[in-house]
């Protein structure tokens, strides 16, 4: 579905994106480069977020917004479910990262169906 009215969901996208670049090079940044996993997936699901968020201020749609909710929900489990929960800055890394994502995603997505005339028909 195509938002008619999409600047009000610049804002996640502008919150976002560094979020994912910051997740995605947090590895060298707070020191957890050595632990294989989780740089991985630092660089995996901080290159995905800031994609998804670069996407949403070049075109945005809701779709966007839905998988920047994904992205951050798989963010802030990857510890626990990848095994590295005991790498504390990448864990803590990861779950402020994700959680703030998932914030600002529902935060997005409220306000999307709190106003439907905002939605194309």
């Amino acid at each position: 579905m195509k938002l008619k009215h999409w600047s009000e969901l610049t804002i996640p996208n502008v919150i976002n994106a560094p979020l994912g670049a910051f997740l995605a090079v947090s590895p060298w940044l707070l020191g957890f480069s050595t632990a294989e996993t989780a740089t991985w997936s630092a660089g995996l699901v901080g290159a995905l977020a800031c994609l998804i968020a670069l996407a949403g201020l070049a075109r945005p749609q809701q779709w966007q917004t839905w998988a920047s909710l994904v992205v951050g929900l798989w963010a802030a489990v990857a510890p626990w479910a990848l095994g590295f929960a005991g790498e504390t800055n990448a864990a803590w890394c990861h779950l402020t990262v994700g959680l703030t994502t998932v914030v600002v995603a529902a935060f997005a997505l409220f306000w999307i169906y709190s106003n439907p005339r905002k939605l194309a028909h």
